[in-house]
């Protein structure tokens, strides 16, 4: 039996998988100024951090400033759920 190149395997499983791997991650094309892309790359290889990492911890800083200027925002993300009765009204108009 003839071993078939990695390369051909690979491709194989990779158009076998598409549709799975495509349902379970995103990948976002977004592109910034290529100085920042080098700072960040840079940043992100000193410290031993991912992509992923940096997207992650981005995200929750966003939701933390996010709650800190929405006040309803801000007690669902912290599980407070004793809201007054006039903020729970506001809560649902909104």
């Amino acid at each position: 039996m003839e071993k078939k190149p990695r390369a051909i395997k690979d491709k194989r499983y990779e158009e076998k998988h598409k549709a799975e791997r495509k349902a379970k991650n995103a990948t976002w094309g977004t592109s910034i100024p290529r100085e920042k892309a080098e700072q960040i790359n840079a940043f992100l290889e000193k410290y031993g951090y991912t992509k992923v990492q940096l997207i992650e911890a981005g995200y929750k800083a966003l939701l933390d400033d996010a709650g800190e200027r929405n006040l309803s925002l801000g007690k669902i993300m912290d599980k407070y759920d004793d809201f007054f009765g006039f903020e729970s009204e506001k809560n649902k108009s909104e």
